[in-house]
């Protein structure tokens, strides 16, 4: 550790602010958009399954600009767009200026992605890269733990525009210490440092890197196969959250957290995510451990079936111990399959074009975040949102309370209130269990199809090499 020069460790305080000030406003970003903005269920959906991909996709194109610009400028560019972004969507109400503001947002979480790997690749060697990467996902599930756990709760209580505000602060004042401290670093590779392409080039260049990975259609098929697993993951930026904020009780986890710890303790929507990111903490170096030696296909095959075990247990009960179970479970799955991902791809790539495979392989964020989002808002407004809210609507009418049509269901249950009808009157109207059953048979359908790619679609010989 004490080879690393100052600027790695400045990068990496840069990973944990940055995915920090991320996942602390995605851990609230549905429900805001939902209870607070008024929003539909399938807008909220549209606007996840849009702007997510783009934090897959784009850094395909910034990483290679990066490369000819500069990192320092290319970084700088980003926190300007971060702190820009959140900051507008804490000030926006209307749909277009909210989808605006996060798609800025994400065009600075595009960019500033590939830097940070690209600064740390150069900075390290075959001895230390191992441990820089290390400790650069460990900041990453850091940010993703204390962020939501603590900063966003205390924010949440004066007022829910204020945790875009911190995620502002946190990234736009990044900028400073990127202009005075950080130091660009130095291409091993002279050739790479006298590229002349121009930036037209370089797009046409990744255009073409594009078709010949399209036209591989082993690989594509895999990649479209591992991004079934992904439409599970993204469901807790969405449907896990309108989930527990409607049908889970967390009492029995406040009591016991709180005793056994002798604080005042709340678990609410942000804590949804803070499971997965501390689950991840906990056992990822015990799991990569275990799955070493492993073949990649039936390492991954494992993890699918982990994570479908999950959801499913979440389609049991609605009590708060089997939610956690259910969630802790897909994070082991997760953990389990993702490494040996990134290992199959380098097995299949050919020796000529690594990189290119390994780029594109994070297309399954693409794939996952664009259906999971959109797929499981519908799904909610379908199985659990619409049926709750016409039987509220029903009983208001009854009452002689007439309500708009677009009204949301968080103020359609505050009006009930007012005439003694409470949540748990209505909430079995909806049906959670069937929603959890389909994303759970979504796994069965990931485990299936990449049993039968296994055996006879894959490559043959790779995992001999392993």
């Amino acid at each position: 550790m004490r080879k690393f020069p100052a600027v790695y460790w400045l990068v990496i305080v840069f990973e944990f602010f940055e995915r920090g000030a991320y996942y602390g406003m995605l851990s609230i970003l549905a429900v805001y958009l939902t209870d607070k903005l008024s929003f539909s269920v399938t807008e909220a959906g549209s606007v996840l399954g849009i702007i997510q991909p783009i934090l897959y996709f784009l850094p395909i194109l910034t990483g290679a600009i990066a490369d000819k610009v500069g990192y320092r400028r290319m970084l700088t560019i980003a926190f300007a767009l971060l702190g820009t972004g959140y900051f507008l969507v804490s000030q926006s109400t209307e749909y277009s200026t909210v989808f605006a503001s996060l798609s800025i947002m994400a065009l600075g979480a595009g960019t500033f992605k590939p830097i940070i790997s690209g600064t740390i690749a150069r900075v390290t060697n075959e001895e230390n890269s191992g441990l820089a990467f290390g400790i650069f996902y460990w900041s990453i599930n850091l940010g993703a733990f204390l962020f939501p756990l603590f900063i966003v709760p205390f924010l949440k209580a004066i007022d829910w525009s204020y945790v875009f505000i911190a995620s502002s602060i946190c990234t736009g004042l990044m900028i400073i210490p990127t202009i005075f401290l950080y130091k660009e670093p130095v291409v091993a590779d002279s050739k790479e440092e006298n590229e002349k392409e121009s930036i037209s080039k370089i797009i046409l260049s990744i255009s073409k890197k594009i078709l010949t990975v399209l036209f591989d259609w082993r690989f594509v098929l895999f990649i479209l196969i591992y991004s079934l697993f992904w439409v599970l993951y993204f469901q807790m930026y969405g449907t896990a959250l309108w989930y527990v904020q409607l049908f889970v009780d967390a009492t029995p986890l406040n009591e016991f957290i709180s005793n056994l710890f002798g604080i005042s303790w709340k678990f609410d929507i942000e804590h949804v995510t803070v499971i997965n990111a501390f689950t991840i903490i906990l056992l990822q170096l015990i799991i990569s451990r275990i799955v070493q030696k492993t073949k990649p296909i039936p390492t991954i095959i494992a993890g699918f079936i982990l994570a479908t075990l999950g959801m499913t247990i979440l389609a049991i009960s609605s009590n708060i111990w089997f939610f956690v179970a259910g969630l802790f479970m897909f994070a082991v799955g997760e953990m389990t399959a993702h490494p040996k991902y990134i290992s199959y791809l380098g097995l299949i790539a050919p020796a000529d074009k690594k990189a290119t495979y390994l780029g594109f392989g994070f297309l399954y964020g693409v794939f996952g975040s664009s259906i999971g989002s959109i797929l499981g808002a519908n799904l909610y407004e379908k199985l659990v949102n619409a049926p709750i809210v016409l039987q509220l609507k029903l009983r208001l009418s009854e009452a002689g309370i007439a309500v708009a049509e677009s009204t949301s269901l968080a103020d359609l249950l505050s009006l009930a209130e007012t005439i003694g009808i409470t949540k748990s009157d209505v909430i079995m109207y909806g049906n959670p269990t069937k929603l959890w059953l389909i994303f759970s048979l979504i796994g069965v359908a990931a485990v299936v199809g990449l049993l039968l790619y296994n055996k006879y679609i894959r490559p043959k010989g790779e995992e001999v090499k392993q």
